[in-house]
């Protein structure tokens, strides 16, 4: 597989390519804080986020980072090199997986390959499909945290200059 420089700004339909991967540079070390903000702003008071004593008494032995903040911030960090300035919408996340969990202190990197583009039934936009996954870099393994596939609507070169 190809991968493209991380260097560059959002892409428009034309310039993705199917089974190209994009190593976004930016990465995130989630703080405890991060977590705590993200609970109270979504309104999530599960105690395996927030409690460590009630988290002591589980299998991790240690509070969780919130799953949802762990695909926000994939989403985010992959937004420069993808769909930054380009971007109609976005039209889908789909299939969700947390195959390992995320503690506070942990560093998430990002990569994103484009599995899918079709233009929209009037040629003026097209949908693109990019296969996210973010991994645990201060892990020697770097496992797979988090994998989605997220699709966008985005704007044409000609559509968007003209």
């Amino acid at each position: 597989m190809d991968t493209i420089d991380s260097t560059m700004t959002g892409l428009y339909y034309e310039d993705f390519e199917v089974g190209r991967t994009i190593d976004h540079e930016r990465r995130r070390t989630i703080t405890e804080s991060d977590n705590q903000r993200f609970c109270d702003m979504t309104m999530n008071q599960q105690p395996l986020h927030l409690d460590a004593d009630f988290a002591a008494d589980t299998d991790f032995s240690e509070r969780l980072v919130n799953g949802l903040y762990t695909m926000s911030l994939a989403v985010g960090i992959s937004i420069p090199e993808t769909t930054d300035g380009t971007i109609v919408a976005n039209l889908s996340y789909d299939n969700v997986e947390h195959p390992e969990p995320v503690f506070h202190g942990d560093t998430i990197r990002v990569q994103s390959t484009v599995t899918d583009k079709r233009e929209t039934s009037d040629g003026e936009r097209g949908i693109v499909t990019m296969h996210v996954e973010a991994f645990k870099v201060n892990d020697p393994d770097e496992p797979l945290v988090c994998e989605f596939d997220r699709t966008a609507l985005s704007l044409k070169r000609a559509h968007a200059e003209g």
